[in-house]
């Protein structure tokens, strides 16, 4: 059984499954779960939506709270009625520790794998030991967590970060800007608002006057956006109409040929971050949350930066525009600093490769050791 609760997790539990095939041929796996489109086309019925368990933030986590236990009775029934010899929960942290210990309470001897921990050598230390107590093996995505779970006492196995292994090879940037009927070096901007409804609602409006602002000075400019299906309803009509030069994408890999094709980037902070910088890709980040969650994480936090290439180089690459920051006006300098010096951009580029090679690029895929160390786990040869 395996259990995502956002397009991300969606994506980590699909790629698992596929391995998972791969390295034990003769197994005949059935999955169950909850999941998004990629798992159910790896043959997952999922009982409900995951967008509605799409939630960013303590406050808003709050508010949700009834509709998310509910969900978690749910995922539970599942577990009860399809009774798994395995159990991967799959980021998603309030989500997924309520389901394991309604799993566990149910089938107290069923294996729990947590995939993807809290980032606890960021912020609250303390989840490591909540965590250990609640499932039995961490596939973790970052060196720096294993000695936080391991000092409590959970076996953890580090398989590295997925968006260090994007597959750009479908990848075409020039096939692109044709397609779209701009030149070669015609200035490209990409925007990235955000896959999570709450990201939409508190970023899209900040750049929309952002870009209408940049419309006004640069009536040439070329602007894309990738559209993520759980926020598709939010994002369409709220762009379709608007008086700019704006393609959107609805599909992978336009989305990552667009990612190359690109002067310079725009975008909500998370994972994308990373691969727009495998991608060479410049960017400003930006980010808002709740008032009330914004204070909580100032007091509690224990890092300088959000983006994690930035975190890794303990140095402000990509410029980052965080709650009171993210202004239409501050954004608006960024881009056109950099839409305007190809030098900045260039050492941007350079200082994000640094980065990308001391987080690990160029190993073996996540997906490939995280289904190894399932099965090693399992005792599946």
């Amino acid at each position: 059984m395996l259990i995502a609760a956002e397009a991300s997790g969606d994506m980590l539990g699909a790629g698992l499954m596929v391995e998972l095939r791969k390295q034990a041929p003769d197994i005949a796996f059935t999955f169950v779960g909850v999941g998004g489109a990629r798992m159910a086309e790896q043959g997952v019925q999922s009982p409900f939506d995951i967008a509605q368990l799409s939630i960013l933030g303590m406050l808003e986590g709050l508010k949700a709270l009834p509709r998310v236990n509910a969900r978690v009775r749910d995922t539970a029934a599942l577990a009860a009625a399809e009774k798994p010899d395995a159990v991967v929960l799959i980021d998603s942290w309030g989500f997924t520790l309520r389901a394991a210990h309604a799993i566990r309470k149910i089938m107290p001897k069923v294996p729990l794998i947590k995939y993807v921990g809290p980032q606890v050598w960021a912020t609250r230390p303390g989840r490591a030991k909540t965590l250990a107590k609640a499932v039995d093996l961490l596939l973790a995505l970052h060196p720096m967590d294993a000695p936080y779970f391991e000092r409590e006492g959970l076996k953890t196995v580090v398989v590295g970060n997925p968006a260090l292994n994007v597959d750009f090879s479908k990848a075409d940037p020039d096939a692109f800007r044709r397609k779209i009927g701009i030149e070669p070096d015609a200035p490209l901007l990409m925007v990235l608002p955000g896959s999570r409804p709450g990201e939409i609602k508190r970023l899209l409006p900040t750049f929309v006057e952002t870009l209408l602002a940049l419309s006004k000075s640069r009536p040439d400019l070329t602007l894309v956006m990738p559209v993520a299906e759980t926020v598709r309803n939010l994002v369409v009509p709220a762009v379709k109409d608007l008086p700019l030069r704006l393609h959107l994408i609805e599909n992978e890999d336009d989305k990552y040929s667009a990612m190359q094709a690109a002067t310079l980037a725009l975008a909500c902070s998370g994972t994308v971050s990373t691969e727009l910088a495998l991608a060479g890709c410049p960017m400003i980040i930006a980010y808002r949350v709740e008032p009330l969650t914004w204070w909580i994480f100032k007091n509690i936090a224990t890092i300088k930066y959000v983006t994690l290439f930035n975190i890794t180089a303990d140095k402000e690459i990509a410029p980052e525009f965080i709650q009171p920051a993210c202004t239409p006006d501050n954004l608006l300098k960024a881009i056109n600093e950099r839409l305007d010096d190809k030098a900045v951009r260039d050492q941007q580029i350079a200082e994000q490769f640094k980065a990308l090679d001391l987080m690990g690029r160029g190993q073996r895929p996540p997906a490939e050791k995280a289904a190894r160390a399932v099965l090693d786990f399992l005792q599946i040869p």
